[in-house]
């Protein structure tokens, strides 16, 4: 990977998402401490060396801001004059955070994460208004042995509508929302009820998948084969062959539609890659016949996959792609059905966010789904890449994440700090500076514990170099 492919597609990326979010957050800081009357100093993206500065000819009455950016661009401040911080100018007294009463402290320290969370649901709502084309709701093979598979869904069935155990059918617009109801319904604890409506005369038939009984402590690619729906029906066609595979060995071409598989039928992409991949197993594959449609003429080919070993997995594969394009929709909304459905999915994420959280506390879920800055940039450079709505999604469910892990009880996080003012709301005394400073000290410790955690789960799992 060179240097330039990683500068455009992993750290530009980064900068503008983890830049807009940061800014944001402070911008809700400083707007809601002007709003107050309190003097702020410097608005800084970034820490450390400033790199870029200015100060506007025309302050707002009271203000002497100074904007900057600085060189370590993971974070940022608004620094507000405090009378902890040092002396106070006596005629600048009623400009002070510390002086003002104990409703404006906690409106300016929360206003930085409500801020994320507003900004999450614009987002989401410009998904909706822009529009973005995503798979229909038409399931694939279902894995052997999972829910679905156990449930008696096929191949081809479209999910009409679906909701968690408790709530009311929704309609699925696409196959993507499908699968985040699915997310929900596992990572949650909480099974997922179907409408699905079977080809070809369209019978609607309701099932339920007990998805809270699987153990979602990690979650990852095993967890949802549990599941059984992992991706949308597509047909399965070959697409590109590499030239040194066992598809082009065996004679494969861009095009061909395969039929059966040693007498087995095949009706979709995913059965057929599933296929593939199981037949490594047991060790070297061995040779199948298969079954192609070619040109409007019946072949019969023999194919045997390659054995390759995947994170300690004995798989098979061919070198070719082989399903085609699913069938897709534009999902599409006007202005206020489009905001509402923002506001539900912020909703969504912020409360799941917060039940995992919980989970990975009291052990119900491994640590090791923390991410940090280097699965944010694979993430962004990906989603920038697929298009722009895919950005501004990604873009949302971080401001959400950003949002939901400030407002923790934290100390160093906004939480603490509003956390403090509910002592003194309580107790009519404010946090001594003593304990402060131990709280400090252990809120910078578990922070930085966490960024421990993530750094090594980012680097042991998508180390990019």
């Amino acid at each position: 990977m060179s240097l330039l492919t990683i500068l455009t597609e992993w750290i530009l990326p980064f900068l503008v998402a983890i830049g807009i979010l940061i800014a944001v957050h402070e911008w809700g800081h400083y707007r809601m401490a002007v709003a107050c009357g309190v003097k702020v100093l410097r608005f800084s993206i970034g820490f450390g060396t400033p790199i870029a500065r200015f100060k506007p000819k025309k302050q707002r009455p009271g203000q002497d801001t100074e904007f900057v950016i600085s060189l370590i661009p993971i974070g940022g401040y608004v620094k507000m004059l405090d009378g902890r911080e040092g002396e106070v100018p006596e005629d600048e007294r009623h400009l002070a955070f510390d002086a003002q009463p104990l409703k404006s402290r906690a409106l300016i320290v929360a206003a930085g994460p409500v801020a994320n969370l507003v900004l999450a649901v614009l987002l989401y709502a410009a998904v909706q208004w822009i529009g973005v084309q995503e798979p229909r709701a038409i399931l694939s093979m279902p894995v052997a042995e999972s829910l679905a598979a156990k449930a008696g869904l096929q191949s081809g069935d479209t999910v009409q509508r679906a909701a968690l155990a408790g709530d009311e059918l929704q309609p699925v617009a696409s196959f993507e929302r499908l699968h985040w109801i699915l997310v929900r319904g596992v990572l949650g604890k909480q099974d997922v009820t179907l409408e699905v409506a079977r080809a070809p005369d369209e019978r609607l038939m309701e099932v339920t998948l007990p998805t809270s009984g699987l153990d979602a402590r990690k979650a990852d690619e095993r967890l949802f084969r549990a599941v059984g729906i992992v991706f949308p029906f597509s047909r399965a066609e070959i697409g590109d062959v590499a030239p040194d595979g066992a598809a082009a060995r065996a004679g494969l071409r861009t095009g061909d539609l395969v039929l059966d598989v040693d007498g087995v039928p095949i009706r979709d992409g995913w059965q057929l890659y599933d296929m593939i991949r199981a037949a490594g197993a047991h060790g070297q594959p061995l040779r199948a016949n298969w079954q192609i449609e070619r040109d409007g003429h019946t072949l019969t080919l023999k194919v045997q996959p390659d054995l390759y070993e995947n994170e300690g997995l004995r798989v098979g594969r061919i070198g070719a792609v082989v399903w085609g394009k699913p069938a897709m929709v534009k999902v599409q909304q006007g202005v206020f059905n489009g905001l509402a459905t923002g506001a539900r999915q912020a909703w969504e994420v912020s409360t799941l966010s917060l039940r995992l959280l919980a989970k990975m506390v009291t052990g119900g879920f491994s640590v090791k789904n923390l991410s940090g800055p280097i699965a944010i940039a694979d993430l962004a450079g990906r989603a920038a890449h697929m298009g722009l709505t895919y950005f501004i999604g990604l873009l949302a469910f971080i401001s959400v994440s950003l949002g939901v892990f400030n407002l923790l009880p934290v100390p160093v996080l906004d939480g603490g700090q509003l956390f403090y003012f509910l002592w003194e709301a309580v107790t009519g005394k404010p946090v001594t500076g003593a304990w402060a400073e131990r709280l400090q000290y252990v809120g910078l410790s578990l922070l930085l514990a966490i960024m421990a955690i993530a750094m090594y789960n980012d680097i042991s799992t998508r180390w990019p170099f």
